[in-house]
């Protein structure tokens, strides 16, 4: 929330800079640009994991593992059925373990009450006995259940991990 506050007043005060330099319209066009740009940084270093549909080519190609090649292909594909679509698209040019390791900072979120056991099992870190954890409690009426629940078994800082990668 701090970042988008200060984006905000970053914003104001580009566009009361502009108004007095004369360019307020070229500046109100970049100013709403980089508020968006900003935007979708900062929802992007909070959970520290694009969600593959809907993420740019610049967002792609800046995660460790993303070609500018890849994150062009990733965007052609958008937006993605599930995990296991986007999953096979890396599949297509990476390893596995590339492909894991991708799926850390980008991925399309898992819903919990649907999603199948191939899919959860995308998530990255996640074991057999967190797979019967996440498929146990279900359904799941809001994520404050989710966190109550899968919090019997890993620490806050797990959890808070694991909302990253699952939506309801």
């Amino acid at each position: 929330m701090r970042k988008i506050g200060f984006a905000a007043a970053f914003a104001s005060s580009t566009l009361a800079l502009a108004a007095c330099s004369g360019a307020a319209e070229d500046a109100a066009v970049d100013t709403d640009e980089t508020v968006a740009a900003t935007d979708v940084e900062a929802a992007a270093e909070t959970t520290g994991v694009l969600d593959a549909s809907t993420a740019t080519a610049e967002q792609l190609a800046a995660v460790e593992g993303v070609s500018e090649e890849l994150a062009a292909a990733i965007v052609a594909g958008q937006p993605f059925a599930d995990v296991t679509a986007f999953n096979a698209l890396l599949l297509e040019t990476l390893s596995a373990e590339e492909a894991a390791a991708v799926l850390e900072g980008v991925f399309v979120p898992v819903n919990l009450n649907e999603a199948t056991e191939e899919q959860i099992r995308l998530i990255p870190g996640m074991t057999d006995k967190m797979v019967h954890e996440f498929e146990e409690y279900r359904p799941y009426e809001d994520m404050a259940e989710f966190d109550r629940e899968i919090g019997k078994y890993v620490d806050e800082a797990e959890v808070a991990r694991f909302r990253n990668y699952v939506t309801l």
